[in-house]
């Protein structure tokens, strides 16, 4: 029986490529004094280049981007600060995300968050899509000391939510990190549908998170 439901942050509950399309062309507005030699076009298209769907930290972005269009006035300290302070007011959610976790909540599971990155920014982040208050347990890399694919962040959550792997399913959009590393652990995995990643020898596959409650149901 499934007591328990888990997930990962960015690109399953976070649509992360549009949060960060909307927060670089804010940035590029709010600081175009420093950027008046640069066609937004061209620095909005490098930063996501770089930042390679958030598997490089900001402070290696910045400094790139500082080299290759010789930004001078600005640094990057001061552009990766405007980053931290400000991406969480430009967050979107997945279509269905608060209704699904209502459901899921109405059937009486315990639910958790398991995300890769920094500790205070993924908080913000959940926090500004309103989300915070469904979860029993949120476990960030950072604060935690230990990251996916590592089969004890998965382990701690468990024992957070006191369920045993066969009682909770794992959903994420990476395959490794997520599909394949909750698999390893023992729980029932859902793949949210990501193009740019191969696709995983998940349980199921999810196109829109309005999918979940009925899965769930599906697994119990």
């Amino acid at each position: 029986m499934i007591k328990a439901v888990i997930f990962d942050l960015d690109g399953t509950m976070l649509n992360r490529d549009e949060s960060l399309k909307r927060f670089i062309s804010s940035q590029y507005d709010e600081l175009h004094t420093h950027f008046d030699h640069i066609q937004k076009e061209d620095f909005c298209t490098r930063f996501i280049e770089l930042d390679n769907r958030g598997y490089i930290w900001k402070d290696f972005v910045y400094a790139s981007l500082i080299q290759e269009f010789n930004i001078q006035s600005i640094s990057q300290q001061e552009l990766l600060n405007h980053y931290i302070t400000n991406f969480h007011t430009y967050c979107v959610p997945f279509p269905n995300l608060i209704s699904m976790l209502e459901q899921l909540k109405k059937l009486s599971l315990s639910l958790g968050i398991i995300s890769n990155g920094k500790g205070q920014f993924q908080m913000n982040n959940i926090i500004s899509l309103k989300i915070n208050t469904y979860f029993d347990t949120i476990l960030i890399s950072e604060w935690e000391e230990m990251k996916k694919p590592n089969p004890r962040i998965f382990e701690k959550a468990l024992r957070q939510l006191s369920v045993k792997a066969e009682e909770a399913v794992y959903i994420g959009d990476h395959p490794a990190n997520d599909i394949i590393a909750a698999k390893t652990v023992g729980l029932k995995t859902i793949w949210k549908r990501d193009e740019y990643w191969p696709a995983p020898s998940a349980d199921y596959v999810i196109e829109d998170l309005a999918e979940v409650p009925l899965l769930i149901n599906n697994f119990k």
